[in-house]
């Protein structure tokens, strides 16, 4: 029997901020400085009057509450709740003396799916055809339910997986990991990434879910999802503790199950500090079987080393019975590079800016 394992940041299933998508990267840097610096002020127990000045500086520079159309930040307030701007006379003023006096926050304005683009993404997964297909960025399990019974088993006519889960997770855009299989998950574990600030409090940052899959003939599949952090801002020292706490959860796995699978978008190369620690414990990449015959990157075209972030890792026994390792690369826009699928007609239109990386198993 064969099984055909993959792994895919589909990208495409979670509304992105409106802000991400600006193209001038001052003004994107911008937005997003000032996003992160609203949301610290808004969170003070106690508003001075410097930081009621702020506020209103950068609710107006970005024309929070106004009429325009093309916002970027907004100011969620639940009906009926205590309000943070008081309004008299033509003059709006900060009313509220602190966090604890408002009900509300502020986020970013999330733009809209692009179908085509989602469409796309469905062909990959289709293409892939894997037999437990790991997703990477995916908004919630009903996006990722709708995604399987409307998208591929609706537009694409293909037949939707019969099992599909995800577990909402910590990262404050709402980019979760879950899984579509044509075999019945059994459990589901998650682990959380937690990080200490330097004033004292814990934020809890992106989690590891374990998917444990029903798998004949002997103990279960455990499959362990990941995103790691991204290198946009840096980021390494937390990759590093998300690849050492991810070795960890392996090894207790493999106590349970010498069928122990590692997979996701870790967002480094293999000798990063956090990657090369999961493979320390004696994981083996797919993309180093010998069938592999394709780039060196999973990222874009592939064609670099420095683009290969998305990983399969397999257990000593899995290893074994590794015959095949491919990346499906047709959902990636790149004219004289890769021959796409005809819908992909544009950076717009790509499935996902990561390939899909898969390998059959002789079980």
């Amino acid at each position: 029997m064969t099984m055909r394992i993959g792994t895919f940041n589909c990208e495409n299933l979670f509304r992105r901020p409106v802000a991400y998508g600006i193209e001038d990267e001052a003004q994107r840097q911008t937005v997003l400085k000032d996003f992160r610096k609203l949301v610290e002020l808004l969170d003070h127990t106690t508003y001075t009057s410097n930081d009621k000045t702020e506020i209103l500086a950068l609710l107006d520079a970005h024309a929070v509450g106004s009429d325009a159309s093309d916002h970027t930040i907004v100011l969620n307030e639940p009906r009926g709740g205590a309000k943070l701007l008081k309004k008299q006379g033509g003059t709006t003023t900060v009313g509220a003396a602190g966090r604890g006096d408002w009900v509300g926050w502020a986020e970013l304005v999330d733009g809209d799916l692009d179908w085509t683009a989602v469409e796309n993404t469905a062909r990959v997964v289709a293409a892939v055809n894997a037999d437990v297909l790991l997703t990477v960025e995916v908004e919630n399990r009903l996006t990722l339910d709708r995604f399987n019974s409307h998208v591929l088993g609706g537009l694409l006519h293909e037949k939707p997986y019969p099992f599909n889960m995800l577990i909402d997770g910590n990262d404050i855009r709402g980019i979760d990991v879950g899984v579509l299989s044509r075999r019945p998950i059994v459990s589901i574990r998650s682990h959380i990434f937690d990080e200490d600030r330097t004033d004292g409090k814990t934020i809890f940052s992106r989690d590891c879910p374990e998917y444990e899959i029903e798998f004949d003939g002997g103990p279960s599949l455990w499959l362990l999802g990941n995103h790691f952090k991204s290198k946009l801002g840096g980021g390494d020292e937390k990759r590093k503790r998300q690849g050492e706490r991810v070795a960890e959860i392996y090894r207790t796995a493999l106590e349970r199950s010498p069928n122990v699978i590692v997979a996701g978008d870790m967002n480094d190369t293999p000798d990063s500090a956090g990657v090369a620690a999961v493979l320390a414990t004696g994981l083996r990449d797919a993309m180093s079987h010998s069938s592999y015959t394709g780039p060196p990157g999973t990222f874009g075209t592939g064609a670099k080393p420095e683009n290969k972030i998305d990983y399969l890792m397999f257990s000593p026994d899995l290893w074994g019975k590794v015959q095949n390792v491919t990346l499906e690369q047709r959902g990636i826009y790149a004219p004289g590079v890769i021959t796409s699928f005809p819908t992909v007609t544009s950076r717009a239109t790509e499935a996902s800016d990561h390939c899909s990386l898969y390998a059959d198993l002789d079980l």
